[in-house]
This record gives structure tokens, sequence and C-alpha cells, in this order.
């Protein structure tokens, strides 16, 4: 592998976090790609879906400034779809590893995967999402053999890739906590409980009720909730219930909001409690990186990339989740506890900077 790569990674948007997780941990990867003196490009088309709703958004304008003032060495080129191929041809010229995230259009990875002769690097897919087990239809509008290879964020979803799909090579590539960004701050509580989470596709709708709504409401404790895509009945339903709603909230200024909190919940969509359990998504990463401890509804860490029980606490029904906000609420030891242990585990496995010498060992597997 030579010293210093040549990295062009492809997502949806780099610039917006609106309604895109995903955002999240590529831009804590490629910052530390970056800083180890990596040549990275980051490329989104101009009409993006998140970026366009984000402008929407009254705070659209802090969101895009924290993002440039945070991440001020990632170059981000943005390009019109219309005119992909050309674009394509005059950035990928010297490239040495091009990474294609699952959220972009398969027209997109058809263009990159044609040069790849022509200019000899290597092509890798990206998955950070459930699709490839809940509608494997739209995955398969990708031609996935022709990659190099597939990052998959979980084992389960690195098998579907390697059995189903015929991948060349497929390896387990987990999503991580940007550390440089999130990390505990100093702060006087002044809400019980948060979530940080978006509402949409009615994936968890029933689990937010059973571990969220009904115990914050039973409880009548101190909460607020922040996201995007909640309907009107459903913000109806916070307002009954006591819960404040706080709409959008960009990702880097979550760790003030985990800050603010005695504590924060977890509350996975259903497929990552089922048939793709082990993976976390990048919440959990996120809010034990920021030291603020962590109540999960029911999630099977397969990986055993945590201690549960020491870590965060994973709960079994909805009673359950209301017995221990109440006992976490009124346990300042236990909570100081739960954050010191959530929070060496992130440091000591689980950062992007782990994950950028993951990647870089992986490209020495592709002979770059």
């Amino acid at each position: 592998m030579t010293s210093h790569l040549k990295l062009r990674f492809f997502a949806h948007s780099w610039r917006s976090d609106w309604n895109h997780g995903n955002a999240h941990f590529l831009r804590g990867l490629t910052y530390e790609l970056s800083r180890l003196g990596h040549h990275v490009r980051c490329y989104e088309p101009e009409d993006a879906w998140s970026y366009t709703n984000l402008l929407q958004e009254a705070a659209a304008a802090d969101s895009l400034e924290q993002f440039y003032s945070n991440f001020p060495t990632l170059d981000v080129r943005v390009y019109a779809p219309a005119r992909f191929a050309q674009f394509a041809e005059n950035e990928l010229k010297d490239a040495d590893v091009v990474v294609v995230h699952e959220w972009n259009s398969p027209d997109v990875a058809n263009v990159i995967l044609s040069l790849r002769n022509r200019f000899r690097y290597r092509a890798l897919f990206h998955d950070t999402h459930h699709r490839a087990y809940t509608s494997p239809e739209e995955i398969a509008k990708f031609p996935i053999a022709e990659f190099d290879g597939v990052l998959a964020f979980g084992e389960a979803i690195r098998r579907i890739y390697a059995d189903m799909f015929q991948a060349r090579g497929a390896w387990t590539f987990h999503e991580a906590a940007d550390t440089v960004h999130f990390y505990p701050i100093a702060s006087t509580c002044s809400t019980g409980v948060n979530w940080i989470g978006n509402w949409g596709d009615e994936e968890r709708t029933r689990e937010l009720h059973e571990f969220l709504i009904d115990p914050l409401k039973t409880l009548r404790t101190d909460a607020v909730l922040y996201g995007v895509r909640y309907p009107l009945d459903a913000k109806q339903i916070l307002k009954v219930s006591g819960i404040r709603y706080g709409g959008y909230l960009p990702n880097l200024a979550a760790p003030k909001a985990y800050s603010q909190s005695a504590l924060t919940l977890h509350i996975p969509r259903r497929y990552y409690a089922n048939g793709l359990s082990g993976i976390p998504t990048i919440r959990m990463f996120e809010a034990m990186a920021c030291g603020v401890p962590l109540i999960c509804s029911p999630w099977s860490d397969t990986e055993k990339l945590f201690r549960p029980g020491q870590d965060y606490i994973c709960v079994s029904d909805g009673s359950a989740m209301q017995s221990e906000i109440s006992r976490l609420l009124h346990d300042e030891s236990a909570r100081q506890q739960l954050a010191k242990n959530g929070w060496e585990t992130i440091r000591q496995r689980h950062t992007c900077a782990h994950r950028a010498q993951e990647f870089l060992e992986i490209c020495g597997e592709l002979g770059r």
C-alpha cells in the first residue's frame, strides 16, 4: 500500500445530515483519513434530497456553518447529475480507491465502474442501511458483483452481500463515533431524558409508543425529543404526553444536547432488533462517546461490540423501560458509572480513527 492514497468517496450528502444519519460516520471516517495524510475528496449531487430539505429548516444556516467550521479540511465537491459522466472522468483519473455509498443512484455506480478498468482504481460499495435485508430488489439495481468488494456495517449484512449478491469480497465494517467532535461536555443537566431520532416510515412507531412515549408520560419527567418527519398526530401525542418536541437538531449540536440531559434513550428500528441484531446504529456510538447514560429498547449485541449492562442498559419491555428511567434519574452514581463505562469502550474500540485504520487494511488487501 502506498504511503498516501488518493481516496474518492461518493455519498448522498456531506453538507446535510437532515434525515441522513449516514453523514455522521462518513464525515468522521473521511476526516480521520485526511488527518493521516491521505488525499480525500468527497462528492455529492447538487440536488441531494437531504440537502434540499435541510434548506427548509430554520436551523439550516447554523447546521451548514457547523459543518464547514468543524470539517474545514474536507474537500467536498458538488456535481450536476445530468453531467456526471464527464465530471467523474475528470475527477477519478488519478484515484486509487473509490467508495460508493449505497444511498447513491445506480447510474452513479455504473459510471464509476465503467471507468475503473481505464483508470485502474479499486471500487468499493459501502452499505450502512437495512435495504439489503428488507428490500433486496433495491440493492439488486446495483451491479454489486462488479465492485471489488463491499463494506457492510454489520455481519448480517455482510453475509447477504457475500451469499445473495456474490460480492467479490465483503468486509464487516461497523460505524463508529467521531470522537474529534463527539465527546463529554461539562454541563448542568437541564433535561431529565432526551431522545434524538427521526419518526418516518412506520419502522418503529409501535416501539416509540411502548418504550418512549408511554413511560415518559407515566413518569411525567422532563423530556425532549429531537428529529424530523414527525407527522402532526405524533406531535400532538407528544404535547398531550408532556414531552417537548425540539424539531431538527443539527448532528454537530448533539453533544451539547446530550450534555444537558441526565440520560438518553435508544429505540432501534425493528429490523435491528430482529433479523439484523448485532448492528448498532450511529446514535449508540455517539451517545456513549458524549458520556451520557444510555437505556436501549430490545436489541441483541450478537457481535459483542459493547458490554451489555455495563456500557448501556437494555430493557425487555415498556414497563422495564419505565423502571430503569426512574431508577437512573434517582441514582447519580449509577448514571456516572454507566456513562464512564460506555465512554471507555468507545475510546478503546469504536472511534472513526479505529475505522480509518481498518479501511486502510482493506485497501491493502485490495493491493492499494
